[in-house]
């Protein structure tokens, strides 16, 4: 959420009229939900089934998503330095653990362990085709980083929003509430940080 608020968003709105960046936003985030919501609610129900759909569904999934934050990735750095290595570094913590579940929910799903290990990587290597298309063509097309910052906005929103605090909220006992407060705090802290220019 620090990076939407402090960096994305800042940034866009310098690029595109405000209403034209918050609506972007609003469509972006309805998008993830959209994605999500398409692709693990589908599943198979029977105990024989060998590699479950959901399975194939999540990884088209992770492969638009992880495409989608190449992009995000390359519109921040020709954006800003900065504002590129804040952004990776938030893409980066998000996507360490969602790989890790996208990696069970492929076993969970059938796969061997070998298979759901490769799939999974295959679907990361799309960020690098994202940030390759998205370094292009914000060279080519300058108005383009105006369209992905928003997009990359709504998407960390979403993924804030439906992922991330309902984690946080499941935390229970003093220390295991402090610790994610102090986390929190720290991101918020270290976003701040590298926004300094």
């Amino acid at each position: 959420m620090a990076s939407v608020f402090l960096d994305l968003l800042p940034e866009a709105i310098e690029l595109a009229a405000p209403k034209t960046v918050f609506t972007m936003v609003l469509a972006a985030f309805f998008l993830f939900f959209l994605i999500e919501k398409l692709f693990h609610w589908r599943h198979c129900h029977k105990e024989e089934c060998h590699e479950h759909t959901f399975g194939y569904l999540s990884l088209l999934g992770d492969t638009i998503h992880n495409f989608i934050d190449g992009l995000a990735i390359a519109a921040a750095f020709m954006t800003d330095t900065n504002l590129g290595i804040v952004t990776t570094f938030a893409i980066m913590t998000h996507e360490l653990p969602q790989e890790i579940g996208d990696f069970g929910v492929l076993l969970k799903a059938g796969f061997s362990y070998q298979k759901a290990l490769f799939l999974n990587f295959v679907t990361a290597i799309s960020a690098v085709a994202g940030a390759l298309l998205g370094y292009f063509l914000i060279n080519q097309i300058e108005w383009v980083s105006g369209l992905l910052l928003p997009i990359a906005a709504g998407g960390f929103l979403y993924i804030a929003a439906s992922d991330l605090l309902p984690e946080i909220n499941k935390e229970r006992g003093p220390k295991k509430i402090f610790t994610s407060l102090l986390c929190f705090v720290i991101g918020i802290l270290l976003i701040a940080l590298f926004n300094q220019h």
